[in-house]
């Protein structure tokens, strides 16, 4: 390869105006995907009462289905294209998204505007916006990562503060619809800014690369990430709820959804900014472990007082940030830089999966425990625990079983 292919240029101003529109493409993929907690809450209460917590759940599992899922098809497109391509259609679609579902009443909107057409645009959006980084950063790519990933952090802080103070004033539709505006923003500034720098990789074809799976290194590493996204989702999801099964009055429980996201934006930046020293895997054995450990010793105990609950939100949210920003960097570590849009849609396409089955078998476990939640706490505990181990696995695969090696 010549040296314009080969050469990172890191520190131009290009290169962090990628950054900058991934970030506003983060904001409006991720945003209401990191205000699960406070939508599950809201929707079960007060839209959709007379519905099961586990059905409301597909409402959201679709979303994050479809956010992966369709990961399988966009990686591949931007491979071959560029990336307006995909980001225009998505910024449009997203904003649509939000407006349909402010005005739904009925189960089945919820599920087409929020869950089809808004995870489906997500996805569009998602994708290129991890991929274009890779494209302009080596070096440095898990911090920059970690930096565009805290878009849905903070996403995760403004959006349930306007839901908890609007909607009882204006209404929960209006409420969205202030969202869907700040979304037409960010869609607009992700538009012009993110773009590629390698030229198009037509010959890789748009399709997903499931023949990748036979490389020891790279299946090892879709397992691991496929368990994390099973286990990250339940807490993001039920930390409300549960909140208020415990007996936080409503309003201080939707807010620990904020103060959960409070602690997830440096808790994706920072292990970018270790990641590029102690790398990417390793960075991932430790943050999956100490969230294994802090849902099975802190939150599985944390009814008996409140102030645990509220501590575990923002400790949560700190370590468990890496399974949304390090997570494409591991699959960067195992593919070359020109395959890494197909690779990436291919280990989220699986992943997706788990995305749609989480929340629903979270919820039908809470359902046959008589609504209390330590099953559901033992189960999310228990898959961090694995993909620990999967973790460690794919590390081992990939550069060796020693513990000083960095990778």
């Amino acid at each position: 390869m010549d040296d314009e292919i080969t050469a990172y240029p890191e520190d131009d101003l290009e290169a962090w105006a990628v950054v900058l529109g991934s970030w506003c493409a983060m904001l409006s993929s991720m945003g209401l995907l990191n205000t699960l907690a406070i939508l599950q809450a809201w929707i079960s209460e007060n839209e959709l009462p007379d519905v099961p917590e586990s059905t409301i759940g597909w409402i959201l599992s679709i979303y994050g289905f479809c956010l992966y899922f369709f990961g399988a098809q966009t990686g591949p497109i931007f491979d071959a294209h560029n990336a307006q391509f995909l980001v225009v259609p998505g910024s449009v679609g997203i904003v649509a998204s939000i407006f349909f579902f402010s005005f739904s009443t009925e189960l089945y909107q919820y599920l087409l505007s929020f869950g089809v057409l808004g995870g489906i645009s997500a996805s569009l959006l998602f994708n290129p916006s991890i991929a274009a980084i890779g494209h302009w950063f080596y070096k440095r790519r898990a911090l920059a990562t970690g930096i565009a990933c805290t878009a849905g952090g903070i996403g995760g802080i403004i959006f349930p503060i306007i839901i908890i103070y609007a909607a009882p004033r204006i209404g929960f539709g209006w409420a969205v619809r202030i969202i869907g505006f700040i979304y037409a923003a960010s869609g607009l500034a992700a538009c012009c800014l993110l773009r590629k720098r390698l030229p198009p990789n037509k010959k890789g074809g748009a399709s997903i690369d499931l023949k990748a799976l036979s490389e020891i290194k790279f299946a090892t590493t879709t397992l691991a990430i496929f368990l994390i996204e099973f286990a990250f989702f339940i807490p993001y999801t039920y930390i409300s709820s549960y909140a208020i099964y415990v007996g936080l009055d409503t309003q201080r429980a939707y807010l620990l959804n904020a103060l959960l996201n409070a602690g997830a934006v440096p808790g994706r930046a920072l292990p970018g900014y270790v990641a590029d020293r102690l790398r990417t895997f390793n960075t991932m054995c430790v943050t999956a472990l100490t969230c294994t450990a802090m849902i099975l010793a802190i939150w599985l105990t944390a009814s008996s007082t409140e102030a645990s609950v509220v501590a575990f939100a923002p400790l949560f949210g700190f370590w468990s940030g890496a399974a949304i920003s390090l997570t494409p960097v591991c699959v960067g570590q195992v593919c070359k830089t020109e395959d890494y849009g197909k690779r990436s849609g291919t280990a989220f396409f699986i992943a997706s999966f788990a995305a749609l089955a989480g929340i629903p078998i979270a919820g039908a476990i809470l359902q046959a425990d008589d609504s209390s939640y330590s099953r559901l706490i033992i189960f999310a505990g228990s898959l961090y625990g694995a993909a620990v181990v999967a973790f460690i696995i794919a590390r081992g695969v990939s550069a060796g079983w020693g513990l000083g090696i960095l990778f």
